[in-house]
């Protein structure tokens, strides 16, 4: 199997090709799908190597790059490419912590593909932050952390080894744990139906007075853990990378469906120009160039991925409102951005942008 070493790799339009003709499968296994077979595919082709330095297995693509290959990989799969965000979250907070038991332990079979680990942190960034009290709590102990409550959004938690977990102890300082999923008293739920990507496998962990050792331990006790390191770097322009990619595909869809009728290229060519001159703005954002925040990019591909969406369905008229067609997919697909690690002044623009207030 050739391994992609490059975003210019001929081996990634390859491999792009294998994961877009199982979309339609993934789908119609609904919540008993699980990108496994892309997984392993992506592991044969060396994915899970561009995220990480190569004195821990990985190839260390530049950040240009990796959003390169996310970009197609997103255009392919959308949901693939949310469970290798996952992972590669996981991975990257491993190699991060200066307690490098775990990363010696685990890295090794993950940049292998031979093993899985996601991350449960949501409820530390943007979810379930407005309760009183932390949904995930951690008590610390001589030995360890005692961990009660659950973690809310947790991608592919049925499937894991390990999950790299979010905890907050009593006086609002937080943990962050490689927590081994076969310990007793962690227990995965029932994932829920999720209006799209639901092969993605993503629902609450609990954990019942569940005591973790202190060798497991990535970070902390400290306040805002999350702000520690790049880690999961959640949100920001890997959000708004996948955003681009599903629009990407769906702009190619009318693009190829203008050339039989001529009506839709004035929108195909548009939305096009719109699409590239934001993936233009993301790379240079990447390489460092102050052209715009985070938080504008985002708004920005949000709005893209749910307009081509909606063009590529229309286009497909009423064979894309059926089940399997990857217009409607597109669709649904387009909506997750508007809720996965969506900061609140973003969606208050998008929410103008709908409402017609811009």
């Amino acid at each position: 199997m050739p391994r992609i070493e490059s975003p210019d790799d001929s081996a990634l339009v390859e491999l792009c090709e294998r994961l877009a003709a199982a979309g339609t499968e993934l789908e119609e296994a609904g919540q008993q799908g699980w990108p496994a077979r892309q997984l392993a595919l992506c592991g044969e082709y060396g994915v899970f190597e561009w995220f990480l330095e190569p004195e821990l297995g990985g190839q260390g693509w530049s950040d240009r790059d990796v959003i390169r290959g996310y970009l197609a990989l997103s255009a392919a799969c959308l949901t693939t490419t949310f469970v290798i965000t996952q992972r590669t979250g996981a991975c990257r907070r491993l190699a991060q912590s200066e307690n490098r038991l775990p990363a010696e332990k685990l890295l090794p079979d993950l940049v292998d593909g031979k093993s899985f680990a996601t991350v449960g942190i949501s409820h530390l960034t943007t979810s379930r932050r407005h309760l009183a009290r932390p949904v995930l709590r951690a008590t610390e102990r001589p030995e360890g952390f005692v961990l009660d409550g659950f973690s809310p959004w947790v991608t592919g938690a049925p499937f894991a080894k390990h999950v790299v977990i979010g905890a907050t102890m009593d006086d609002a300082r937080q943990i962050l744990v490689a927590l081994p999923m076969d310990l007793p008293g962690v227990t995965a739920a029932e994932t829920a139906h999720l209006v799209g990507l639901t092969a993605s496998r993503t629902g609450p962990i609990h954990c019942d007075q569940l005591l973790v050792d202190r060798s497991w331990l990535l970070a902390g006790p400290i306040e805002n853990v999350m702000q520690q390191g790049i880690g999961a770097r959640t949100g920001g322009l890997q959000t708004s990378t996948l955003a681009l990619g599903l629009a990407d595909a769906a702009i190619k869809f009318l693009s190829n469906e203008s050339t039989r009728r001529t009506d839709l290229a004035e929108s195909a060519e548009a939305l096009r120009e719109q699409c590239d001159a934001a993936i233009d703005l993301l790379l240079r954002t990447a390489d460092g160039e102050t052209v715009c925040s985070q938080d504008e990019m985002r708004v920005a591909a949000n709005s893209l991925a749910l307009r081509a969406t909606q063009a590529a369905l229309a286009a497909a008229k009423g064979t894309g409102y059926v089940v399997g067609h990857p217009a409607g997919r597109w669709c649904r697909e387009a909506l997750f951005f508007l809720v996965w690690s969506c900061p609140q002044t973003v969606m208050e623009a998008n929410l103008c942008e709908l409402a017609g207030l811009n």
